[in-house]
């Protein structure tokens, strides 16, 4: 287990967590998160500051959002307002496709990246 600490002090969480994924069956979804018990994440805001503590995470989230996509992944499901923002910033993400909904307040959306290349993300 990393914490958000480790990512402050210069390690590359994000390349970790592409190095786990590229070892698992490419036939399977994955799942990559970040959560701690509360008292985990009251130490890191209070070792870090709360708005660097939330940014080393989104940062990291979308770095292997990106990577993921440069990798060949065609469908990501983000959650999160700021993390789903931090990753289709990272992606080039300009436009979104609003689709179905499907969970209130939860629409499917498609997008496209600069290259044109569409990625699929909830």
């Amino acid at each position: 287990m990393r914490s958000t600490r480790c990512a402050a002090a210069g390690e590359d969480l994000a390349a970790a967590a592409l190095a786990w994924a590229g070892g698992q069956p490419g036939d399977e979804p994955l799942l990559v998160f970040a959560t701690a018990a509360p008292d985990a994440v009251k130490a890191a805001q209070a070792a870090l500051g709360v708005e660097q503590a939330g940014a080393l995470v989104e940062r990291t989230l979308a770095q292997v959002a990106a990577g993921l996509i440069a990798r060949g992944v065609g469908q990501l499901v983000v959650a999160g307002g700021e993390t789903s923002g931090a990753c289709v910033q990272a992606l080039g993400v300009r436009q979104l496709q609003i689709g179905a909904q499907i969970d209130p307040g939860v629409p499917w959306c498609h997008s496209a990246t600069g290259s044109g290349r569409p990625i699929h993300r909830r």
